[in-house]
């Protein structure tokens, strides 16, 4: 892989500012509009560069690597390191929640806790999402997913054979990964997009796992055909027929 050279760059700033250069009207660019256009340029390559450090920390936490090591690998402190990757998980408490999302929860604590994993990421959650009961009416990620014409059963059992098995022996201490808080916070900020006194729904954390866009469940969903924009299209069309979640 050849990264860009600070020469690509420039050339990447002057192609896509087009006013920038205007022969005839100027002698010299618009250099005020070139600044702007390499500065977003710039937030974008520091985004990527950002999520791509991210990325690999999230997956040394999740086979058992110390946030010393981490912040080592890094050239930081460990204190730096936690504070930078490890903010403080927003607690939802069940009343935040609707009775589909509680039990998602259950299924999704309990494969990690079967699986020996000391992490709740986004394969457990779109588990927890996928896993039906023999009886009772389905969650409203399900029924998300049926409209965008994808099989909740397929996935479930897709996401199922990905579990990795862990050594973890201390179910209390199960932590979110950071795609997974990521996840669960744009569910919450969908939820009160409807209302400030709207619970959390299967499919806010959904829309939420499909925004992420990285992580395992991001993976199976792509492999299922599963796509944002088609579920941005199935939820809008769910809540103008009236399928909303529930208030406080």
């Amino acid at each position: 892989m050849t990264l860009p050279d600070l020469d690509d760059l420039i050339a990447e700033v002057d192609r896509t500012c087009d006013s920038a250069h205007r022969p005839g009207v100027q002698d010299q660019p618009d250099w005020l509009a070139l600044l702007t256009v390499a500065a977003g340029i710039s937030g974008q390559l520091q985004a990527l560069a950002d999520d791509l450090v991210e990325d690999y920390v999230e997956h040394c936490r999740m086979h058992g690597v110390s946030w010393a090591d981490i912040g080592g690998a890094l050239g930081v402190t460990r204190q730096a390191v936690q504070q930078r990757f490890h903010a403080p998980h927003k607690r939802y408490t069940p009343e935040m929640l609707t009775e589909g999302l509680r039990q998602a929860m259950t299924h999704m604590k309990r494969a990690a806790v079967q699986h020996r994993n000391n992490y709740l990421g986004t394969e457990h959650l779109l588990f927890g999402l996928t896993t039906t009961e023999d009886e009772g009416p389905e969650n409203s990620a399900v029924r998300l997913m049926r409209a965008v014409g994808a099989s909740p059963e397929k996935i479930n059992r897709a996401v199922e054979g990905r579990l990795s098995w862990g050594a973890s022996q201390a179910a209390e201490r199960i932590a979110w990964t950071p795609f997974s808080r990521k996840a669960i916070a744009i569910a919450e900020e969908r939820a009160t997009q409807e209302g400030p006194a709207t619970l959390i729904d299967c499919d806010h954390l959904l829309l939420g796992l499909a925004h992420i866009g990285r992580g395992l469940a991001a993976t199976v969903l792509t492999e299922a055909g599963v796509a944002l924009e088609a579920l941005e299209e199935a939820f809008a069309h769910s809540r103008s027929a009236g399928d909303s979640a529930p208030k406080h």
